[in-house]
């Protein structure tokens, strides 16, 4: 009994082992709240077009998505790999811990981006297919390299982080219409103060791995606190034009009124400590605007979606 015990116990821990590898090489999380974005938007645009939400075109569409988002993880980790052997919170990672080669990584990478946008293209329509192909794209070639040069990197890399949502509309309606803008302008802004946070954090890690992200730029943290708001605040009229523009109701507006509120008082908060980044009760602080925004994306989706209005 235990000479076959141990060899299921065995295989059982390896198992383990390669699913938390590939998942963080995947940045599953990261894919997930992707996923669950263009759900949104595929969301809305079977509303536009008067058809039932729920079918085997959202199971394409998710799942084309997913891989793409995966193989551009893999891929971006493929590239930083050095980078993240110098922060202690990526030193773990598969391919900076030696779990995995990049050539391994960068074959799974290759696959899944390429292999997703084609999956795209053939089961949904070839336009998904072709804006997937371009984010992942620009987030590899522009934003990934840009992180080393200028903090300028987090406005390049608002733009294919806003395409989920976009995404999942063109891949339901077969084309670009003012509801995708909307979708993708609340994203965009909502970045900001999300990344902005993630960047005032791990501070200290991001200038070990020479990341140039504006906390490290501007030691100060002013510049960050100020964007913080100033994208808080502007997020919330962006939030309520879907009332406006008759894609949720009258509690979606009151319900993202609040919630831009809640989110701009965190940053406020942080932005009036006044004390150095690196004190324990300003970072402390960001995190509480991180959770902020962490909350605030799905309850905000999920509200427009269960108070949305069919045209």
């Amino acid at each position: 009994m235990s000479t076959m015990t141990l060899p299921l116990s065995a295989l059982r821990a390896r198992v383990s082992s390669v699913f938390r590898d590939y998942a963080e090489l995947t940045k599953l999380r990261v894919t997930t709240l992707i996923v669950m974005t263009a759900w949104c938007g595929y969301f809305f645009g079977a509303h536009q077009a008067g058809v039932p939400w729920f079918s085997s075109g959202l199971l394409h569409a998710l799942l084309g998505i997913g891989l793409v988002s995966s193989g551009t993880a893999a891929l971006n980790e493929v590239m930083e790999y050095d980078v993240d052997a110098r922060m202690r919170r990526t030193a773990q990672r598969p391919i900076p811990a030696g779990r995995m080669s990049l050539l391994h990584a960068g074959i799974v990478g290759v696959i899944a981006a390429v292999g997703g946008s084609i999956y795209l293209a053939i089961f949904t329509n070839p336009l998904t297919g072709l804006l997937t192909f371009l984010t992942s794209v620009v987030y590899l070639a522009a934003y990934t390299p840009l992180k080393r040069i200028s903090a300028i990197c987090t406005f390049v890399g608002a733009f294919p982080g806003a395409m989920p949502g976009v995404l999942g509309w063109t891949a339901v309606r077969g084309r670009l219409e003012w509801g995708t803008l909307v979708l993708f302008a609340i994203l965009f802004i909502w970045q900001f103060p999300h990344f902005f946070s993630i960047a005032w954090l791990y501070r200290e890690d991001y200038a070990k791995g020479a990341i140039r992200m504006l906390p490290v730029v501007e030691e100060d943290g002013r510049s960050t606190a100020r964007r913080i708001i100033v994208y808080s605040l502007t997020l919330i009229p962006i939030s309520i034009i879907p009332s406006f523009m008759g894609m949720a109701g009258r509690i979606y507006l009151v319900g993202a009124v609040v919630l831009g509120l809640s989110l701009l008082y965190f940053g406020v908060r942080l932005a009036f400590l006044n004390l150095p980044l690196a004190t324990a009760q300003s970072k402390m602080r960001a995190r509480h605007v991180l959770q902020a925004t962490v909350i605030y994306l799905p309850l905000l989706f999920a509200l427009m979606m269960s108070n949305s209005v069919r045209p």
